[in-house]
Order: C-alpha cells, then sequence, then structure tokens
C-alpha cells in the first residue's frame, strides 16, 4: 500500500505525525499543508521537522533520514582557505542585516535547482521570527576603506534552547558563506551549544566538516538540547565582532 503525507489542520498547534511516519521516497516528506504561523514553525523545528517548498506548492514539511549536522567544534576550513583569511578585511557580525542575509539567500541560484524555495511567504515567516528573537543571522561584511560594510555573505536559521537550526546561507563573494558559519560555529561552541542542523545530505557541507546522522541520533539531541533554558532577544551585542582573519587560527582541517 502505497503511503502519503498526513495533512495538517488549520490550528496551528495541531500536532505533527511522528517522524517514523515520513517517506522514504521522497526522503523525508512527512506532513503537507497548514501554515508558516510562528507557532507551527517553533513546534516543528522542536521536533526536528522543516518546512521546504517552492512557489504554487503547499506547505511541505520535512524530516530526512539521515539527517546533515554539524558539530560546533567540527566545522573545517581547508589549509588554502585559511592562507587567504589571514589577509582578509572582513568582519562578522549577527543580527544587524537578517532581511538582507534572507533576501540574498532566496536570489542566489542553486545547482540543479529551478527557481527559489525561500518564497515570499517563507521571508515574511522567517522575519517575523527574527522580530520574535527566535530566528537569527550572521553576516560577514568587507570593512576595507573602500567598500563601506559591504555584505559578502551570511547564513541565517533559527534558535530554541542550545539548538541552532541552519537554514540557508550565501556567497556574495567567494568564502563568504564559510566565513558566516565558521563564525557561528565558533561563537556557539563557546556559549555551549554542540551543534548546528544543515538538514540535507550535500556534498559542499560534508567537505566544511558536515556528518550524516541517523535520524534518530539527530531527534534524540533535539530533544535534550532544545529544552535547556536560553535567553531569546537579538543577538547583535552578545555575538559581538569577529575578525574573519582570525577565524584562520581555530578552523583546521
Amino acid at each position: 500500500m502505497s503511503r502519503h503525507p498526513v495533512l495538517l489542520g488549520i490550528d496551528p498547534e495541531s500536532p505533527f505525525p511522528p517522524a517514523e511516519a515520513a517517506l522514504r521516497q521522497p526522503d523525508g516528506l512527512l506532513a503537507i499543508g497548514g501554515d508558516l504561523s510562528p507557532r507551527r514553525l517553533l513546534n516543528a523545528y522542536r521536533q526536528g521537522i522543516f518546512p521546504w517548498y517552492s512557489q504554487g506548492q503547499p506547505v511541505l514539511w520535512w524530516t530526512p533520514d539521515p539527517r546533515m549536522v554539524f558539530r560546533t567544534e567540527g566545522v573545517r576550513l581547508s589549509s588554502r582557505f585559511r592562507r587567504q583569511l589571514r589577509r582578509s578585511a572582513w568582519q562578522v557580525r549577527a543580527d544587524t542585516a537578517f532581511a538582507s542575509v534572507v533576501a540574498a539567500c532566496a536570489g542566489t541560484p542553486r545547482p540543479g535547482q529551478d527557481g527559489t524555495w525561500i518564497t515570499d511567504d517563507m521571508q515574511a515567516a522567517y522575519l517575523e521570527l527574527h522580530r520574535l528573537g527566535h530566528a537569527h543571522s550572521v553576516e560577514v561584511f568587507d570593512v576595507g576603506d573602500s567598500n563601506e560594510n559591504r555584505l559578502v555573505g551570511g547564513i541565517y536559521g533559527v534558535a530554541i534552547g542550545r539548538m541552532f537550526f541552519g537554514e540557508s546561507m550565501y556567497s556574495g563573494e567567494s568564502g563568504g558563506s564559510k566565513v558566516a558559519l565558521a563564525a557561528l560555529a565558533l561563537r556557539l561552541r563557546e556559549w555551549g551549544w554542540p551543534l548546528i542542523d544543515a538538514q540535507v545530505e550535500n556534498p559542499h557541507l560534508s567537505s566544511l566538516g558536515a556528518e550524516s546522522w541517523p535520524r534518530s541520533r539527530f531527534l534524540a539531541q533535539v530533544g535534550v538540547l532544545t529544552r535547556i533554558p536560553e535567553a531569546g532577544g537579538v543577538w547583535t551585542r552578545r555575538f559581538g565582532i569577529i575578525q574573519a582573519a582570525a577565524l584562520a587560527e581555530v578552523s583546521a582541517d
């Protein structure tokens, strides 16, 4: 008998089915419908579920198996790239340009992908999560004399407890997303946050140190980490400023 994703109710509190009900093909498709309200999104992330769909489709909810995960001490930058960073004039900050990072991620072409999955509704939903203190961006700026804080890369995602769920990242210049990821991992490690969710297997993420975990292992960690109390709100002051050149010394092969 063929299986189908569960149709969600209109109530934002309506429960998601268990992860074991997700389809194998396409891998991880669990549910369909509902909305992108903050309550539903936060409920989804607490269960290791995320929305991913294209313009014109209903909202599709996913929990793939295996799951791509970064350990915050495991992000790797190549020796060649670290040599470049030592001469870099880039700086990394947080939550100073959230809307710009999301828009740039939406506008970045992806190999094998026709259009963007970061629809206008998705952008609005994450902007609202950001306003409520649950979604954050890490931004890379070129602060050279003639560049006047030009955004060259970034990453954004959702934080619950001590778990960070990465959503998307982009490079306006080569290496911009790598710097954003490495800086995020550095700060989260310092704060005692062990993991960054990277969602779906991808060779590029693997080259940066992401690991493929069985879904059951990932969900067990999410269940623990999302329950650890953490202050919400804007990260700008807490994150501070990281000089990209400093990442050359902490992110090794």
